[in-house]
């Protein structure tokens, strides 16, 4: 599944998957104005597990539930999405649509989970 989402766009920096308490992750080897791959585990063990719980739950409050974040840091956007299993973790280059390049990793994770592609 990483190997498909990081093929989804050339400004997709790194993909991670959390995935019913194991972490698997993959950056694409030509970044400039990365974090450490250290630093990116924690954020997806710690950072984005907490904000997809809250956000979820005031989603769910009165707001039709939650479809996905996006963060903007300085030098990239992370978009994340709940799965009942866990969370997808995107990075994607700051001069691209993380939007659209988001719909579209959600769209193919549906298609994986329903054994429409392999």
């Amino acid at each position: 599944m990483i190997d498909k989402l990081l093929n989804l766009s050339t400004s997709i920096r790194y993909v991670a998957i959390y995935r019913d308490g194991r972490l698997e992750q993959k950056s694409k080897s030509t970044l400039t104005d990365s974090s450490s791959l250290e630093s990116d585990k924690y954020e997806e063990l710690l950072v984005n597990p907490t904000l997809l719980q809250l956000a979820v739950q005031r989603g769910n409050i009165d707001c039709g539930g939650l479809d996905y974040i996006i963060l903007r840091y300085g030098n990239f956007f992370q978009f994340i999405f709940s799965e009942s299993w866990g969370h997808v973790s995107i990075c994607i280059e700051k001069n691209a649509d993380p939007i659209s390049i988001g719909v579209k990793a959600i769209a193919l994770v549906k298609q994986l989970k329903k054994g429409q592609l392999q």
